[in-house]
């Protein structure tokens, strides 16, 4: 296919169209100076190929592998146990290999799988309808924020106890939109009630909440609900699909949209990715959910078939009406999610939960007991919790990552008044043996 650039004529037909005189002009007031390339890239010689597998080894080296540590690190991703089906299952030819299933007839598989992705991700929120899934859980949480404006037709959201990287996303994602972005503060571990009481108003179009949030803690959902609904609002609730296994479905307790991070179903860590986000919604608003949604139908003959509907991005048939922009569903990530799934089932999703739960409660008793250590909030928690340190939490999590042990997330890093705490996330993988290891290390002196 030949591809034929725009001729300087008409580079400068669009720019008078623009009111521009120079190309660059487009990206000078939304790009800092001192991150525009004035120069030549500076790179260095170029390798051989033994050189540079050499060169990317040593800075692999540089890493923290959570397979070879004692990691109690969370703050949205979580090291839990991936079973061995699923690796074998996702990377099957027919699986690794695929791309997006635009051609039903040859997709079977790949649709079929989607389906039982949306139908488990239904189950698991409580919702009448969820997509094909999303890029991550920050990104599905900018998406239900813009599908909550765009059908209240207001532009104000409330965040409550959401993880700052989402918080930063769901900005980014809005801001061209006009939609402004308040978050709520979290003295208590929780969403300050009295202060979202407050900024309720008749321009409030949603109110988003994880549950649980960002500082482990769990969220008053049925309550949230009322407030929300009682100014005309939505409640998005960004939900651990872990937590789900024991927590009552975000829908039961008025949820109108419950996005999440799949990345604890079968995921692994990975250096932080890739991630699949999960959407789902009440019926009301089925053709406004994002991305695509798979359906099932039956053929001439009466056989089952699965085919992609309702595709809201712009390059099909919503066009200018198109509520996302987003290109495809992370199907790869799915697949291993569904496949998770359905080899726990309910009981396994409640096990694994009931372990998570358990275990982070002795951690936090055995942690809290030493000296110069206490629990920073005394709000119920799931399978994460803040622990207060005497001193500098990013020291102390340095120190002890040079021992093997990841002790959890400095959360100085996004909170000032929280320098000396740590995030200590436990998960099912962890043994008593090993919380009572992390607590020696804690108590030793530095």
């Amino acid at each position: 296919m030949a591809y034929i650039p725009h001729t300087d004529p008409q580079k400068q037909q669009m720019l008078r169209s623009l009111g521009l005189e120079r190309v660059e002009q487009l990206f000078e007031e939304q790009i800092p100076a001192d991150l525009l390339l004035n120069g030549p890239l500076d790179l260095p010689e170029g390798m051989s190929e033994m050189e540079l597998r050499r060169h990317f080894q040593t800075l692999a080296g540089v890493n923290l592998n959570a397979g070879e540590q004692l990691c109690f690190l969370g703050a949205g991703l979580y090291d839990h146990y991936v079973p061995s089906v699923v690796p074998t299952v996702i990377l099957r030819g027919e699986f690794h290999t695929a791309y997006t299933p635009y051609q039903p007839e040859m997709s079977q598989g790949t649709l079929q799988a989607i389906f039982e992705f949306q139908t488990m991700v239904s189950a698991l929120t409580g919702m009448d309808v969820a997509n094909a899934s999303m890029y991550d859980g920050a990104t599905a949480l900018a998406e239900a924020v813009i599908l909550a404006a765009g059908t209240t037709g207001r532009d104000e959201a409330l965040l409550l106890g959401v993880h700052p990287a989402w918080v930063q996303v769901t900005r980014t994602y809005v801001e061209g939109l006009g939609i402004r972005v308040k978050e709520a503060p979290c003295p208590a571990g929780i969403g300050d009630r009295e202060w979202l009481e407050r900024s309720l108003s008749s321009e409030t179009a949603v109110i988003a909440v994880q549950q649980p949030n960002f500082f482990g803690s769990v969220e008053d959902l049925g309550r949230l609900a009322e407030l929300a609904h009682g100014v005309g609002a939505l409640l998005v609730v960004g939900a651990n699909p872990i937590a789900l296994g024991l927590l009552q479905a975000p829908g039961a307790l008025g949820a109108d949209v419950v996005v999440g991070e799949g990345q604890p179903l079968g995921l692994g860590l990975n250096f932080g990715g890739p991630l699949v986000g999960f959407f789902a919604a009440k019926q009301q608003y089925l053709r406004q959910i994002p991305g695509r949604l798979v359906s099932r139908t039956t053929d001439r003959e009466g056989r089952t078939g699965y085919v992609l509907t309702l595709q809201t991005r712009e390059q099909h048939i919503r066009r200018e009406r198109a509520t996302s922009n987003i290109c495809t569903n992370q199907g790869l990530m799915m697949l291993a999610a569904t496949v998770y799934l359905s080899v726990m089932g309910k009981q396994g999703l409640r096990d694994v939960a009931e372990q998570c739960l358990q275990k982070a409660h002795y951690a936090a008793g055995k942690l809290a007991s030493l000296p110069g250590f206490r629990l920073k909030f005394d709000a119920p928690f799931f399978h994460e919790f803040v622990l207060q340190c005497p001193g500098s939490a990013e020291e102390i999590a340095a120190r002890l990552a040079g021992q093997g042990i990841l002790a959890g997330y400095p959360l100085g890093r996004h909170f000032p008044e929280l320098a000396d705490c740590l995030l200590v996330a436990v998960t099912e993988k962890r043994t008593a043996d090993e919380i009572d290891q992390l607590a020696e290390a804690l108590a030793a002196p530095a």
